[in-house]
């Protein structure tokens, strides 16, 4: 037997692509550029095949920073920069994705007015505290309204993967076991030379477990345990 590791690349992004309708980032991910390349090449205005390694870090710190409600105070610190540069990154880049910033304040605007936040599969995140009058709380549950909704959907994805994955090895009796879920991962026990056919049949399974406007690319490397299969 051997280790299988089956990965959803970057499925968050994905996911804000699909829900704020951006149309750069749409075809971002239609063209198969580097998300992350692809950004830094927006915020900091060079083209993308002159982007430095550290202006790719500092974009995917943006990006997933973004995503999860941080300040510029918060990316400054990330990014050992100063607020002002900070807050400089952070318009640029929704002046070059204006769809994200409209889907965050969408959010925010229909999480005060109805309570909660849904998934795509109609999953909801109550918010008890969108209305606080404490500041600090209702600002909480405004940076999980935008959150939720990304990593909800990404949770119920990766969960109908698992019943997929595991009827098609239960009805097949495909040698291979569903050994654990870890974030957007499946990690499964092969049979060596059965690999590739469960290869196959996991990430075909696993593409088409969430219905989006973009592919939902999935990445299996194997081995003999969990770390050398990535």
């Amino acid at each position: 037997y051997t280790i299988l590791a089956a990965d959803y690349s970057q499925i968050e992004l994905r996911i804000m692509a699909h829900l704020s309708g951006d149309e750069r980032l749409l075809q971002a991910f239609e063209n198969g550029e580097d998300i992350h390349q692809a950004t830094a090449s927006e915020v900091f205005g060079v083209p993308l095949d002159d982007v430095t390694l550290d202006q790719r870090r500092s974009s995917k710190a943006i990006n997933f920073g973004l995503m999860y409600g941080m300040s510029a105070w918060g990316l400054a610190r990330q990014l050992e920069t100063d607020r002002t540069t900070a807050g400089e990154y952070i318009d640029t880049y929704f002046a070059r994705y204006p769809g994200v910033r409209n889907f965050m304040d969408y959010t925010r605007k229909q999480a005060r007015k109805q309570g909660f936040v849904e998934t795509i599969a109609g999953r909801r995140l109550w918010l008890a505290e969108i209305n606080s009058r404490n500041r600090q709380r209702q600002q909480a549950a405004e940076r999980a309204a935008i959150n939720a909704p990304l990593q909800g959907t990404a949770a119920d994805i990766i969960k109908r993967a698992m019943i997929d994955v595991d009827a098609w090895i239960q009805k097949q009796n495909v040698p291979a076991n569903l050994v654990m879920q870890v974030h957007d991962e499946l990690v499964l026990e092969v049979k060596k030379d059965a690999l590739e056919e469960v290869r196959d049949g996991v990430v075909e399974r696993m593409s088409k477990a969430g219905e989006l406007d973009v592919e939902l690319l999935v990445e299996a490397g194997d081995g003999k345990d969990w770390d050398s299969a990535h």
